[in-house]
């Protein structure tokens, strides 16, 4: 009998490799499958901007790439006592403008360089929702709180904190996300022919937006990036939303809110990935990098036996078998630490 629906995401036709660069940009769950292969030691930049959940953020944030944009600090406003910018996650805010500016710049540049080299562009889309600021309600209800707002109608990626009336809510139309995202992709292609897009769909409930308004907003998601599948060549999905949704669709596999994966489920569909986004060869690599990324961790009962001794310099040797045929990767945390209790 069986008690999970057989289900495996289709392997792409181009695979990633040990070789490749990779570009992540979009929602929290981004940071699952980032994480994943950074700590696997691939090269990866993601969310350079933070995180970004609905299309439209998306599609602003690359397209801010793909021309190198400078921001300038007409573009920052001061709130809560920092300096913010409206596009971009608080981990930029700070006391000093010049200071904010010039690191929201100098990731500008670095994500436009990047983007126009990398191997993979890995895309997560959360939400159909956007949002606006509402100046007039920002006036009526805390005039004093906020100042450098010179810009209108200004479409909104992080909400820093602010109150919630002083934004207006868009659910986006299938047709605008196709059309918008259809205009990137070709600009990105344009200026990186060799690129390869994979798609996914955060499987994280946005419950806040409500049960039924949460399943219309990833509806139109799916429907959107099916519709890009189609139409480009080397477009992916990876079918993250349906793992979760369809074969771990059971609360065990969710955080206590009952809305984010848990570990569990989150480990699941990343092995997933690997199955169906990283070729052969580099499975082999990634799962003897798993064994030094687990013994790394390892909490020695007695650091001074020959026991331990001997498994570092199993470790140490591991690592250098592998850096003296993949140069390019980086292990010099690990192998400090497998050297430096060498006694």
């Amino acid at each position: 009998m069986d008690l999970i629906l057989k289900f495996e995401a289709v392997k792409n036709e181009h695979l990633i490799n040990y070789n490749d660069a990779v570009m992540l940009i979009g929602s929290c769950f981004t940071e699952h499958i980032g994480n994943y292969l950074k700590e696997h030691k691939f090269t990866v930049l993601q969310n350079p901007n933070g995180i970004l959940f609905d299309t439209l953020s998306v599609c602003r944030t690359l397209t801010s790439y793909i021309e190198a944009k400078q921001y300038t600090e007409s573009e920052l406003f001061y709130y809560n006592e920092l300096w913010h910018s409206w596009q971009h996650h608080s981990m930029y805010s700070g006391v000093n403008k010049a200071n904010v500016l010039q690191q929201i710049n100098n990731s500008q540049l670095n994500a436009h360089n990047y983007l126009k080299t990398t191997s993979y562009l890995i895309i997560t889309l959360g939400s159909s929702y956007a949002y606006k600021l509402q100046y007039a309600e920002i006036d009526k209800h805390n005039k004093a709180a906020i100042t450098n707002l010179t810009n209108t109608n200004t479409a909104v990626t992080n909400c820093h904190k602010a109150p919630q009336q002083w934004f207006s809510k868009y659910l986006i139309p299938i047709e605008e996300q196709i059309a918008t995202l259809d205009n990137v992709i070709y600009r990105i292609k344009q200026s990186n022919p060799n690129i390869k897009i994979i798609f996914t769909i955060s499987p994280v409930r946005h419950i806040r937006d409500g049960v039924v308004e949460n399943n219309r907003s990833k509806a139109r998601l799916l429907e959107t990036v099916h519709h890009l599948t189609q139409k480009f060549e080397n477009i992916y999905y990876y079918a993250a939303y349906e793992m979760l949704i369809d074969v771990l669709r059971d609360y065990r596999f969710y955080d206590i809110d009952m809305v984010h994966p848990n570990y569990s489920a989150t480990n699941y569909v990343l092995e997933q990935f690997k199955k169906s986004c990283i070729d052969e060869t580099s499975q082999q690599l990634l799962t003897k990098i798993s064994s030094i990324i687990t013994a790394r961790k390892h909490k020695a009962f007695n650091p001074q036996s020959i026991a331990h001794k001997k498994f570092l310099l199993q470790n140490a040797e591991q690592i250098n078998s592998i850096i003296k045929d993949h140069p390019q990767l980086n292990f010099k945390d690990e192998l400090t630490y497998f050297s430096s209790v060498i006694v």
